[in-house]
């Protein structure tokens, strides 16, 4: 198969720095679409997967799965999309397609395997998939996404992970008007959880450690925050949830954040905590409560995503960076200091 080179940015080891480096991408087949990356954003799990923290890491790694741009060529049989057409790329570009959860639009729970955007086996090349640290990405026109003009397109580029993977257990427990929510966490995830809630017409509550993130949860759309440093707070709360979204990666103590929730409420977990979480029984069964898990969202969900916050215009927030800072990004990401998603300006790559 034909293949061109682009500039990236990836690592050729889990203790090094990311560096320009040369790949290969294939030249478009007729299914396929190219897309020129203006934007990608920075995910906690690029920087757990260049520095294999979660192990399984192949080398040289080119991160990034939040990527937005322009369409630069489109295969022969592409009816979906035309060049000039901006476009997304989020976290998967294949699966099997025939499997019972790709049949059902489910395609991030393939049973065979969904082919990840990056550090994946790339099944037209004798190689590892590559992300969006890089100029350009060729992707099967059934793996793109379309995006809303009326959106700030850097701002965008989080949609495809953190709006996504918030966006989908909001809409899977049915989170709407009458429902009270809380969300536990203002970072990436937990300040899109905080949009989108509060636009499915929820009543929003943050659920947080610190006192000073009280006056941002509010200006992203929260109804109330709860301190939960706090045990008299935590307390006067008790059973007062329906849902709770926990987008905490950091070690935490569930059992306090599930008795917050009423009767048959529902926690939902995104964050991905290195250790396992201890669950007390009676913190689920006095109260026929359940506690779950959930994971981005398939194609058609992730289009519908993208609608919802062009209809609601909801971005995340952001700051910009150029990818010769990229190792900076990745030490500040790792002290939180960041509100609340880094994103590449991919131009910088090509100066």
């Amino acid at each position: 198969m034909s293949t061109f080179n682009v500039k990236a940015f990836g690592t050729p080891a889990a203790d090094a720095d990311l560096k320009e480096i040369q790949i290969q991408r294939r030249e478009v087949k007729e299914n396929d679409i190219e897309i020129d990356i203006l934007y990608c954003g920075v995910c906690h799990s690029d920087l757990h997967t260049a520095r294999n923290e979660w192990g399984g890491t192949i080398y040289p790694n080119v991160p990034g799965h939040e990527i937005v741009g322009k369409i630069t060529k489109v295969g022969s049989n592409v009816t979906k999309f035309k060049v000039g057409d901006l476009a997304g790329v989020g976290c998967l570009v294949d699966s099997c397609r025939t499997c019972e959860s790709c049949k059902e639009g489910l395609e991030q729970f393939c049973e065979v395997g969904s082919t990840g955007t990056y550090n994946s086996k790339d099944k037209h090349l004798n190689q590892q998939t590559f992300g969006g640290y890089s100029e350009k990405i060729v992707v099967d026109q059934d793996f793109v996404l379309s995006i809303p003009e009326n959106l700030d397109l850097a701002a965008t580029a989080p949609l495809l992970c953190a709006g996504i993977t918030t966006y989908s257990p909001l809409r899977h427990w049915k989170v709407g008007p009458g429902k009270k929510v809380g969300i536990v966490g203002i970072g990436g995830l937990g300040h899109m959880g905080v949009k989108i809630a509060k636009a499915m017409g929820a009543e929003v509550v943050v659920i947080t450690t610190s006192s000073s993130k009280f006056e941002d949860a509010m200006r992203l759309g929260a109804d109330k925050v709860i301190l939960s440093s706090d045990p008299q707070q935590m307390k006067e709360n008790a059973g007062s949830l329906h849902f709770i979204l926990d987008c905490v990666s950091a070690d935490h103590d569930i059992n306090s954040y599930i008795n917050l929730l009423k009767r048959d409420g529902n926690l939902t977990l995104v964050g991905a905590p290195e250790n396992p979480l201890p669950v007390a029984a009676f913190s689920l069964i006095g109260k026929r409560r359940s506690f779950s898990g959930s994971l981005i969202g398939g194609i058609k969900e992730t289009q519908e995503m993208l609608d919802f916050c062009a209809k609601h215009n909801i971005t995340s927030d952001i700051e910009m960076i150029s990818i010769q800072d990229i190792n900076k990004a990745y030490e500040r990401l790792l002290k939180s200091d960041v509100k609340y998603r880094f994103v590449i300006d991919m131009s910088t790559l090509k100066n």
